[in-house]
């Protein structure tokens, strides 16, 4: 007879560490940094002002180089750093991530602003102005509807795929830059390589010299600043910031450079100019229905794409200190984040992976790091603007195909080939379709291809007779395995759901094999592996129930989960049963087996 299973309130299998998520329970939950400030101590500030101000000056020259990936002028990704680094640090729920302009996310707004501007009256700030609102509304009702979990249908292969091509978008994006050729009016990145390779002719050598010695040297600051630095101060860690600290000194160089020789001057190479000086003012979106239309769909990939790698490079640095992040909470954080950027002059934003790496070698330890950057961003704003008109773009170039590089993945294609060659499909197509068509093309072929494969793989389940491995409870397959079976009794484990893409084949198999069996009285279905079913796979049941019925045939079924027997009771499916519901394998094969 069946027995229904007992509930079990306690830790999960694999341990409370791996499935405990945080609840907010009041008010002030909603506010992780009210927390750490109770508990903040004098020698907690000592470490997080250093981090602060490291991270301050690397920021700078990466925020701006982003500023103009995304098509934008470069206070713009300096205003990226102020109130979304602030918000962040008040909601968000990592200690050490750093929220401000990233590549990716930039590359995504130079698209849709790209492609948008010219329907609307060239509004370029209006654009990104929305594009962060909808982004930050976006996160907003992922969190209250609680559909945090529809980033997993980004899974890793799309994602990889989709990182490798946004990396050489970004790096054939800066060519232009690197190496001094005017750009073309062109816009996918064949076009741009082809017109680059027409064009050597206007190559401006002083330009590229100052984008190898960029690269050269960052490349240097990377493998060989620790060592070099260690001659002097032994005791200093390998991991130590210092590493990361090529684009502020590629950056110094590059303004001393110039401004010594008169390079853009002598030689026409171009530099930054004038930068805006002061704080931002407040902006609000413009209110147009077409354009919040057109740029919903592109709002929603932003979203999706930020969400994802702020909670990956959150989850990382969490899990070096045996903590988790909470997926709503940071929904939340994130969604303010860009909803503060919309109302500064900023665009979409995300935590960034290099900025919080740093942050987290230099020793921060709680958010009140980041409230030190943004003062630095402050400051810079104020007082030291006319400082960075003289950087090259070369420079700024170098410092972003520098860092999209670091984020490239070149070998998972062959590992995945490997283990499961669907999933280097999956990447392949995501990463060509995102070279070929944009940025949103190839995230929604990706997806769709996965969900394409996952269909395909559970529309084709695994199934099997098995027997008893001889003097134990352990059941395992008949072909692989010296099992103890019963000619009358065919016991099949069924490795899958049972739901509308699958019912009509596994009944099929279900068939085939009884057939093959002549002798067979009893058939047993191993539900072990059935975490759910639909109406399809009871009405399946309910026919396969009805024609064994009418051969002489009793069905019966085993390891049935309580959420599935639920549905098989509400079903009405149970009543019907021919046979009987076990709780066990072991104790079907046993009582079967004593029946004729």
């Amino acid at each position: 007879m069946y027995q229904p299973c007992l509930k079990y309130n306690g830790p999960m299998a694999d341990g409370p560490f791996l499935n405990f998520e945080p609840r907010v329970k009041n008010w002030q939950s909603y506010l992780p940094l009210l927390g750490i400030l109770r508990r903040y101590q004098r020698d907690d500030f000592s470490h997080d002002l250093v981090a602060g101000l490291v991270v301050g000056v690397v920021t700078v020259p990466q925020a701006i180089a982003y500023a103009f990936l995304a098509g934008l002028p470069p206070q713009a990704g300096l205003y990226a750093c102020l109130a979304p680094m602030v918000i962040y640090a008040v909601l968000g729920s990592s200690r050490h991530l750093v929220v401000g302009p990233v590549a990716v996310a930039a590359l995504m707004v130079a698209a849709t602003v790209g492609k948008y501007a010219p329907q609307h009256s060239d509004a370029y700030l209006g654009i990104t102005t929305v594009l962060c609102l909808q982004v930050g509304i976006i996160l907003w009702l992922l969190r209250l509807t609680q559909m945090g979990g529809v980033v997993n249908l980004l899974s890793h292969p799309v994602i990889t795929g989709f990182i490798n091509a946004a990396a050489l978008l970004i790096i054939v994006s800066q060519l232009n830059a690197f190496t001094g050729i005017a750009a073309t009016e062109a816009t996918d990145p064949f076009a741009r390589a082809w017109a680059l390779l027409t064009h050597l002719d206007s190559l401006n050598l002083m330009t590229l010299a100052i984008g190898v010695g960029s690269v050269l040297l960052l490349w240097a600051v990377r493998h060989f600043g620790v060592r070099l630095v260690r001659l002097v101060i032994p005791s200093l860690s390998l991991e130590n910031p210092i590493a990361r600290t090529g684009p502020v000194l590629v950056a110094v160089l590059g303004v001393v450079i110039v401004s010594v020789a008169d390079l853009d001057v002598l030689y026409g190479v171009a530099t930054v100019g004038f930068v805006s000086s002061g704080l931002p003012e407040l902006t609000i979106p413009p209110f147009d229905l077409d354009l919040w239309l057109d740029l919903a769909p592109a709002s929603a990939m932003i979203a999706l794409v930020a969400f994802v790698e702020s909670y990956s490079v959150g989850t990382s640095l969490a899990t070096r200190q045996r903590t988790r992040l909470n997926s709503h909470q940071e929904l939340i954080a994130l969604g303010a984040a860009n909803i503060g950027a919309a109302f500064t002059g900023a665009y979409p934003v995300a935590g960034s992976f290099s900025r919080s790496s740093i942050n987290y070698q230099a020793g921060a330890r709680t958010p009140v790091s980041s409230l030190v950057c943004m003062v630095v961003i402050v400051l810079t704003l104020l007082f030291f603007t006319p400082l960075l008109a003289n950087l090259p773009q070369a420079t700024l170039a170098a410092i972003v195909m520098v860092s999209v590089v670091g984020l490239m993945d070149t070998r998972s294609i062959v590992r995945h080939w490997k283990i499961y060659r669907q999933d280097s499909i999956t990447e392949i197509v995501t990463l060509l379709t995102v070279l070929a068509f944009s940025v949103q093309a190839g995230l929604i072929t990706g997806v769709v291809l996965s969900i394409a494969f996952f269909v395909r793989r559970s529309s084709r389940p695994h199934i099997m007779l098995v027997g008893r491995i001889v003097n134990t409870e352990h059941f395992r397959a008949v072909k692989r395995y010296d099992v103890e079976t019963h000619e009358h009794v065919a016991a099949i484990r069924i490795d899958e759901n049972l739901y509308f893409a699958n019912a009509n084949n596994i009944e099929s198999k279900l068939q085939k094999i009884v057939q093959r069996r002549q002798h067979t009285r009893h058939v047993l279905l191993v539900c072990s592996s059935v975490n759910f079913i639909d109406i399809s796979g009871i009405e399946m049941l309910a026919r396969f129930n009805d024609n064994l019925r009418q051969l002489g045939v009793e069905l019966h079924l085993s390891d049935v989960k309580a959420p599935v027997m639920a549905q098989l009771e509400l079903g009405q499916f149970t009543a019907a049963l021919s046979g009987s519901v076990f709780f066990t394998t072991d104790q079907a094969m046993r009582d079967l087996a004593e029946r004729s």
